[in-house]
């Protein structure tokens, strides 16, 4: 977010990006998850470090992500004209 950028200000946004973003939080929630998992296979400390570090960024912007969400709002859909 940006310094510049008052905290409560709402977006606009279609509900196919809201879907988009929802599943991209899904993604990076389950791939944390699962690389979590797999630091107890892991021997070397720099691996083991870099991996924490995977985990830690993956959530952080999942977190990111839900709080835009959070601020934004979803536009109707138009309604559709049949032919």
């Amino acid at each position: 977010m940006n310094a510049d950028s008052p905290a409560n200000e709402t977006y606009e946004i279609s509900p196919r990006f809201r879907q988009t973003v929802e599943e991209r939080i899904a993604r990076l929630e389950r791939d944390a998850g699962r690389d979590e998992l797999i630091l107890g296979m892991l021997e070397e400390p720099d691996h083991i470090r870099r991996h924490r570090r995977l985990v830690a960024v993956q959530r952080t912007e999942a977190l990111r992500m839900r709080q835009f969400l959070d601020r934004a709002r979803t536009r109707p859909e138009k309604p559709t004209i049949s032919i």
